[in-house]
């Protein structure tokens, strides 16, 4: 099964690390996974201000940050994992990259709010929902 892990680096991705962990079904040396992490893109006026290469540096290592841990925690249970880090609204382009790599199942974490904070501010596993046409496990 080839399995996208969406990832913000927050106590949420953490739930869904040790969900994944204590299911073989889904956590299993023979699936295929890849860990995307998605960073919000800046105003085009900080862009201009500070220039691409700055810009692109700082996508880079905020990336990382997320990345380094969950793939440390995927090879200490025996599965290397891709990593891959986009730009752009969050839950569109997780659910994009998902489409695009056409995964069998993607997995995310959820800080639950509830119904009344989506439907005011919206949440990214609300549009990972609304823009994606496989199954998506969300944890909370």
């Amino acid at each position: 099964m080839k399995i996208l892990l969406a990832v913000d680096g927050s106590e949420y991705t953490k739930k869904m690390l040790a969900y994944l962990a204590t299911h073989d079904e889904l956590f299993a040396v023979n699936n295929q996974y890849t860990v995307l992490t998605v960073q919000p893109s800046l105003p085009p006026r900080v862009r201009g201000a500070v220039g691409k290469a700055v810009v692109e540096k700082y996508f880079s290592e905020e990336a990382e940050k997320v990345l380094a841990p969950v793939t440390k925690f995927l090879l200490r249970h025996g599965i290397d994992a891709k990593s891959s880090w986009k730009v752009g609204s969050v839950g569109e382009t997780i659910a994009k990259a998902a489409q695009a790599g056409k995964f069998d199942l993607l997995v995310l974490g959820s800080h639950g709010h509830g119904a009344l904070v989506n439907l005011v501010m919206g949440s990214v596993a609300t549009q990972v929902l609304a823009n994606c046409r496989m199954p998506v496990l969300i944890v909370r």
